[in-house]
């Protein structure tokens, strides 16, 4: 554990993320407090709290149990959604890719639904859904679905045809040629998939709560984090306006580095 972490915080790469880190910060410090420090306000940046004033905001919603509770329903509606497009999405990607009539017949119809943002089917999933729980849970769901879809099939069709002739001249069956060549030739697009997936569900469930009003916690503390955004905003709380942005930025990295952690796992055969 302790080699661990002395690799992580020594190797070059690590200490490179640090320092840029750092000189962000005190550009961001300096940027925000340019007005007072130097008699002039640097545009854009200048209007933001400056790292100081947001930390000193966040501290005291450490203890609060509303603010975690938020990132717990977030985390929850996200895991939710990204499951179940995971769960219909991979095999619905490798039926387009294996069968020519699903093709012909599904894929024109997916195509005219992909370029709809999912944000578009907020109104509506607010209308056909009982609950605005069950809406943000959809929308979040369609912000993975197509990703994942399109990722599949494009792995699976990127597979050299001289795989399957070889598999089919020494007598594979059409089962052995998934189990064998389709399916794990398709897994570290599976990951690319997922990956960008959840970094796309983490956007639309921010958007999604604020529009539906936090979903069924909504009105109050502990709406999700984009109710939280937004209740902040209303109250005139920049400071927190901005800690609700780094904490979706934080729960983006992690869930995404959990997702690209166990690509890596399931396809040890890609690392080089």
């Amino acid at each position: 554990m302790i080699r661990s972490v002395q690799k992580f915080f020594f190797n070059r790469s690590s200490r490179r993320a640090t320092i840029a880190i750092i000189v962000f910060l005190l550009f961001w410090e300096i940027c925000s407090r340019s007005l007072g420090w130097f008699g002039f306000q640097v545009p854009w940046i200048g209007k933001i709290p400056a790292p100081s004033a947001v930390i000193t905001a966040w501290i005291p919603l450490l203890s609060d149990s509303g603010y975690w509770l938020s990132w717990y329903l977030s985390a929850k509606r996200v895991f939710t959604g990204f499951l179940v497009a995971m769960i219909l999405g991979i095999p619905f990607g490798l039926l387009l890719a294996i069968n020519r009539t699903a093709y012909g017949i599904m894929f024109p119809t997916f195509e005219v639904l992909r370029p709809i943002p999912p944000l578009a089917w907020v109104p509506a999933a607010i209308i056909f859904w009982p609950t605005a729980e069950m809406s943000i849970a959809f929308v979040t769901f369609l912000g993975a679905f197509y990703t994942i879809v399109i990722n599949v099939l494009g792995g699976a069709q990127s597979i050299d045809q001289r795989f399957f002739q070889a598999a089919r001249s020494m007598g594979s069956s059409q089962w052995d040629i998934f189990k064998r060549i389709v399916l794990p030739a398709t897994v570290p697009s599976i990951a690319v998939g997922a990956s960008v997936g959840m970094g796309i569900t983490w956007e639309v469930v921010v958007a999604a709560e604020m529009i539906s009003g936090g979903g069924s916690d909504g009105g109050g503390k502990g709406g999700g984090l984009g109710f939280f955004i937004w209740d902040s905003y209303l109250g005139g709380s920049y400071q927190q306006i901005v800690v609700g942005m780094i904490s979706i930025g934080i729960a983006g990295y992690l869930s995404s580095s959990l997702i690209r952690a166990l690509g890596d796992h399931f396809s040890k055969w890609t690392r080089r």
